[in-house]
């Protein structure tokens, strides 16, 4: 039996067939995987007609359409596409449906979005969206408190209750919905080696970092997954204890020349689940050394240290994740599944047999039985320590009428007013990538595009509630394996030209296909597709 489920209540059903505008047969796209042994979830990707799109996966999918609300994942100009070639104009230049278009990116100082006058919902309440970016907490707090800026991103935690003790100012805390870790490549060694990888797990004080580094709020992560996500968090498997006489055993044990002599990498950037990235960094490698490893602390550019990452060339470093949906599937799936980056080196069969599986079943404390077995080997295997669940927050002038902070750390600054003039300006942590977000991991850039483009689906301002967006709403069978969404009707890009089915293939399928000529990006990595989806259609072999 079909199911339409109306957006604007997510519960309500509803009986019909739409007429809607139909394309001339030649004219719908349609995009297909030649069977599922590819190893991804999508099998087909179809115009149906104008304002119709209907995707058939490769396995029954409950959480389809929180995977298709992602940022990464919004619907561009098919003729835009067409025109840059899928690159760097993209990157630099997006051309979006959202409430804000780009008036300029001056790179290195600022981007200014000015408000997009046909947009398709409530108008941005400000003319103009400024964004900057410094990577000191201090500074971003002193330039909000001179006036200078509206918003911060990510406040020092010691710099909380200063704020909340500020008439001027407002602190709006956001849910840890995150993690931080520190990962190991599996392929570069010596963490190649187990016992090395399992040695610095019992080495690390978990408690001591939080303690000494993070704001109120904060917790020890015992799992990858934060407690306030229920799927995929499982309490019951308990983490390596802290241990440096185990950690001395263990590298005893390796086989080793000793004392290891290893790197260390870090990105100098604020982020909510790892606030004083340097001191932490600092504090891992005095820990170590009293086990009788010789840390050298790197940092590396922002950009660079995610794009290495991502390619699997950093062995050790500290990274963190914060939630794009509630769900296992955005950490647990994206980190080690089929589709996951190589930043961990060789995957687990183990691990990412389980994670489809667990993927299919919509029972919770069925799904749970399976996560525990992936925390489990998770644990074991130590591809990555989990460390801590951060709280953080964002400030705002207290005269900010409408200031939010979101759990998924993608702010809506068009329902935001500053009485004060007409020009919101937001100041976070580092400055974007690229502004192609279906290419970037980086949170920076992920909020900026969230101001310029828009998905099929969306969340509630502040909340991890879904949303219609681009599609008003959506159908799918019985067992999750199809999913038809309806498009909102006369929304137009920022170019002038009107949303229809085809953008979405096009928007989709120059991710999907790795030899599409439109798979470029800025660096075409398209992580988050592959990690998410599990897999990408038509890769090229790799030639010696």
């Amino acid at each position: 039996m079909n199911k339409r489920i109306a957006l604007l209540s997510l519960m309500v059903f509803i009986i019909g067939v739409f007429a809607l505008p139909a394309f001339a047969q030649d004219d719908m796209m349609k995009a297909e995987a030649a069977d599922c042994s590819y190893g991804g979830i999508i099998k087909s990707i179809e115009a149906v007609d104008e304002l119709t799109v209907k995707f058939t996966l490769c396995a029954p999918d409950g959480v389809f359409p929180l995977r298709v609300a992602l940022s990464n994942f919004a619907i561009q100009s098919s003729e835009y596409i067409e025109s840059t070639g899928g690159g760097m104009g993209m990157v630099t230049n997006p051309i979006g449906t959202g409430p804000y278009k780009l008036e300029s990116w001056n790179q290195g100082s600022e981007i200014v979005m000015t408000r997009f006058d046909d947009y398709h919902g409530d108008a941005a309440i400000e003319p103009t969206l400024i964004f900057r970016w410094n990577a000191e907490a201090a500074a971003r707090l002193i330039e909000l408190q001179s006036g200078n800026v509206d918003g911060i991103d990510n406040p020092a935690p010691g710099d909380f209750s200063v704020i909340a003790g500020d008439s001027a100012l407002q602190l709006l805390p956001r849910q840890g919905q995150n993690i931080f870790y520190i990962g190991f490549n599996n392929t570069i060694a010596p963490f190649d080696n187990l016992n090395v990888r399992q040695a610095i797990a019992y080495a690390i004080d978990r408690q001591r970092i939080v303690d000494d580094y993070y704001p109120a709020g904060s917790e020890v992560a015992t799992v990858f997954m934060p407690p306030s996500i229920p799927s995929g968090y499982t309490p019951e498997v308990e983490p390596f204890a802290y241990n440096p006489d185990m950690a001395r055993q263990l590298l005893a044990e390796s086989g080793l020349e000793l004392p290891l002599e290893i790197t260390l990498n870090y990105r100098d950037v604020v982020r909510g689940y790892l606030p004083t990235p340097g001191v932490v960094g600092e504090d891992i490698r005095a820990q170590l050394a009293e086990v009788g490893i010789n840390v050298t602390v790197e940092v590396v550019e922002s950009g660079t240290f995610l794009d290495r990452a991502d390619a699997g060339e950093l062995g050790f470093y500290l990274l963190g994740w914060g939630a794009d949906y509630p769900d296992a599937t955005n950490f647990l799936d994206y980190h080690f599944g089929t589709g996951a980056s190589p930043q961990f080196g060789d995957k687990y069969e183990e691990i990412t047999t389980r994670l489809v599986a667990a993927a299919q079943v919509a029972d919770l404390a069925e799904r749970n039985v399976i996560y525990a077995e992936v925390n489990t080997l998770l644990r074991d295997n130590v591809p990555m320590i989990p460390v801590a669940h951060g709280s953080s927050g964002v400030a705002f002038k207290a005269s900010a009428i409408g200031a939010l902070a979101s759990p998924l750390g993608n702010e809506v600054f068009s329902i935001i007013e500053d009485p004060d003039d007409d020009i919101l300006i937001w100041m976070q942590n580092g400055e974007p990538a690229g502004l192609y977000c279906a290419d970037e991991t980086d949170g920076e850039s992920l909020r900026v595009c969230e101001q310029l483009t828009e998905s099929l689906l969306g969340f509630a301002p502040g909340t991890t509630d879904l949303i219609p967006s681009l599609a008003t709403e959506y159908t799918f069978n019985e067992d999750s394996t199809e999913f038809t969404f309806t498009l909102k009707e006369g929304v137009l890009f920022h170019d002038g030209s009107t949303l229809d089915a085809n953008d979405v293939v096009l928007s989709f399928l120059v991710q999907w296909d790795a030899s599409h000529p439109y798979h470029v990006g800025r660096i075409g990595s398209f992580a988050y597709f592959s990690g998410i989806f599990g897999a990408f259609i038509n890769v090229p072999e790799v030639t010696e």
